[in-house]
């Protein structure tokens, strides 16, 4: 099939909308209505120049924009040029499609949390975009470069908004992975391309010279340019970056994950082995061992996925596990792009999308439950299923996507991987079987590490704490309760028709219950955390067991460890859950706000003052994203007496979050299953077929 070749502008006038945009948002920033109303025009303008060129590349037209040649040599002159061929159009449709979402997401989650720099912010993410078209639409090598350490430099300030240290350390780890360690690999393998074959434009189905190339230096051309793109891709162990960089807002994490960097890095793998090396060559280029380029790519991808599964069910962190996540499910296209047939690379090119929409979704929910009760810690999530059903509803449905579920996108890609590496296997080596066994492995840990999240906010209580085997205890975990006394403080028990008043108050009501129980026998004895013992309920109140004092002390007799004591802390990372304990936060339980910290809180809420804007926020640099404090002082976690219900209709309503972070949401979610039931009618699949069908070598075009 031989494409058309048409002389557009339309590739480079999709890179330029939003670079002008960007220009836009600076000058827009004393009015954060203008400034943001340009990153939407900008969205919208740059999806429509997208989409106009779609019909036309479905029917094998190539839009093609040059600037001339610009560096002559020894071969061919090499070209400033963007071409909008079949897989380019595959990224730039999801980039530009997905911006939509995140822009708006973005406006509800930067004003929610009045973060600081925002014109700043909205013009890195614009320039961020114009850099991910500009890698979909490069047409050679040298260009794909410019335009990938160009998006490295575009979201470091992004990756480092917070401006504290450890966003600014998050920020140089970040750039030193991709910029001038995956940067430079990508320009190494560029220039001995060019010096074996005299060019490098993409071809569809590899530059031909390459074949008859040195086999030496063709393979350590191959894994020069693999390895550099797979450094934003996160393969292990060049993945150290994309952990540190979730210190950035939410939607930055989107972008990082879903939308731009990691998917311009297996974006970039798949030109390797599709318009560079073609993938017979991939296939032919022999290791010892019986092994080939293709399957070593394969391998890597195999260890990758599993061990970063492997890591993410001991991080309690919830944006954290969703970055190891990630780092597993890019695997996934680098293992499918090593597998030689026609399924394995159509699952492979179709699970960028499917992964787009599920990580989108799985994101932008981790952001709506910090800006909504500033909530983290997945053991600190205990009952949050009732307090934010939308949210959490839309993460389960993208966790079982992720764990490759039927009628989710997950699901189809993985099956083509899966026929693809048994194909393979029956066809061509026995090792892609332990291929398929890696992937089958990495999608019953998809379960292991996202059940617990969605365990813990619909089936867990404030006040009964099952603590995560996975995590802490041993299987089956252990029901304990440090706050019996009240029973979680829950308001409403046994009356049907409070209204949501009474929630509120529950706080007030738990107060009044210690109040009232200030007849200690030890008026001078106070507990460890400074309040007095004798205002903790006893025996005569509730008829609740006691110790030899009288106070209250929960019978755990039936385990060695003493539960009314916080657990010794660890200092093995961020996962342990009793060093963030998720028991509700009553005066005299462990998770009890410290009085100087709520007074320091409250007096920086006073100096700001009800009339500061959602503005810039310039004077305050570190008041970022990760600030633990709202207006009641509440720290995350479950609030005094419980979350408070909202019922399915008044999520509906508002009541949950604001539109501008559930209605992306429950976008992204939608979008997700669409690919998994209609896959063609969406267009991915058809121009996928289309991209593999021109790859391939006429006796495994099609099965």
């Amino acid at each position: 099939m031989t494409d058309a070749v048409l002389s557009d502008p339309r590739p480079l006038l999709a890179v330029l909308v939003s670079f002008v945009a960007a220009f836009l948002i600076v000058a827009s920033y004393r009015s954060p209505n203008v400034r943001e109303g340009w990153t939407l025009v900008a969205s919208l303008a740059k999806f429509g120049i997208v989409a106009s060129m779609l019909p036309a590349v479905l029917d094998g037209a190539v839009f093609e924009w040059s600037a001339g040649a610009f560096l002559p040599g020894i071969g061919a002159p090499i070209e400033f040029a963007l071409r909008a061929d079949a897989l380019g159009m595959l990224f730039a449709f999801l980039a530009s499609g997905l911006w939509i979402i995140t822009s708006f997401y973005s406006i509800g989650y930067m004003r929610g949390l009045d973060e600081p720099n925002q014109t700043r912010y909205f013009a890195a993410f614009a320039v961020s975009l114009a850099a991910t078209m500009g890698i979909a639409f490069a047409g050679n090598l040298v260009t794909i470069f410019v335009f990938y350490e160009l998006l490295s430099i575009a979201t470091y300030p992004l990756v480092a908004h917070d401006e504290t240290a450890e966003a600014r350390s998050a920020g140089r780890k970040y750039l030193a992975y991709t910029m001038f360690g995956g940067g430079v690999l990508v320009l190494a393998g560029t220039a001995l391309v060019y010096l074996l074959a005299g060019s490098v434009d993409f071809t569809a189905g590899g530059i031909a010279a390459l074949a008859n190339a040195d086999p030496g230096l063709a393979m350590l051309a191959f894994f020069l340019l693999a390895i550099g793109f797979g450094v934003k891709a996160g393969i292990m162990p060049l993945h150290q970056w994309l952990p540190e960089a979730m210190v950035a807002p939410t939607p930055v994490s989107g972008l990082l994950h879903a939308v731009a960097v990691v998917k311009s890095g297996a974006f970039g793998v798949s030109r390797v082995v599709l318009d560079v090396f073609g993938p017979e060559l991939v296939y032919n280029l022999s290791l010892p061992f019986g092994f080939s380029a293709g399957l070593v790519l394969s391998t890597i991808g195999a260890i990758t996925l599993t061990a970063a599964s492997l890591i993410a069910l001991r991080k309690d962190h919830l944006k954290r596990r969703l970055a190891y996540s990630t780092i597993s499910q890019l695997s996934y296209i680098i293992l499918g792009l090593g597998l030689f047939g026609w399924y394995g690379l159509v699952g492979a090119l179709l699970h960028i999308p499917a992964h787009a929409f599920m990580k989108l979704t799985l994101f932008f929910c981790a952001g709506n439950i910090h800006v909504s009760t500033h909530t983290d810690y997945i053991s600190q999530m205990a009952g949050i299923g009732k307090r934010m059903p939308l949210t959490m509803g839309a993460f389960t449905i993208a966790s079982l996507g992720m764990a490759g579920i039927p009628l989710l996108a997950g699901f189809v890609s993985k099956y083509y991987m899966l026929i693809g590496g048994v194909r393979m296997g029956m066809n061509f080596t026995p090792v892609a079987y332990y291929l398929v066994g890696a992937l089958l492995l990495s999608g019953v840990l998809n379960i292991a590490y996202f059940w617990p999240v969605i365990y813990t906010a619909f089936f867990e209580a404030e006040d009964a704490h099952d603590a995560k085997p996975l995590v802490d205890f041993p299987l089956g975990g252990e029901s304990r309760s440090i706050v019996a006394a009240t029973d979680g403080g829950r308001a409403g028990d046994g009356d049907a028709d409070q209204n949501d008043d009474d929630h509120e108050g529950s706080a007030d009501d738990v107060d009044d219950i210690v109040a009232d129980a200030g007849d200690g026998d030890d008026p001078s004895s106070e507990a460890a955390d400074g309040v007095d013992e004798s205002d903790i309920p006893d025996a005569d109140l509730d008829d609740l067991p006691t110790d030899e004092e009288g106070v209250v002390r929960p019978d755990f007799a039936a385990s060695e460890r003493d539960f009314s004591e916080p657990a010794e802390r660890v200092d093995t990372g961020d996962y342990a859950v009793d060093e963030r304990p998720s028991d509700a936060d009553v005066p005299f339980g462990p998770g009890r706000a410290d009085p100087e910290e709520s007074a320091s809180a409250d007096a920086v809420e006073a100096d700001r003052g009800p009339d500061d804007p959602h503005g810039d926020h310039d004077d305050d640099p570190h008041g970022g994203h990760d600030a633990d404090t709202h207006d009641d002082g509440h720290h995350g976690g479950p609030p005094a007496g419980g979350w408070k219900h909202i019922a399915g209709l008044d999520a509906l309503r508002g009541r949950e979050s604001t539109w501008f972070t559930l209605g992306p949401i429950l976008a992204a979610m939608t979008l997700a299953v669409l690919l998994g039931v209609i896959p063609y009618e969406m267009g991915f699949l058809e121009l996928i077929e289309l991209i593999v069908d021109t790859r391939l070598p006429e006796g495994v075009v099609r099965p």
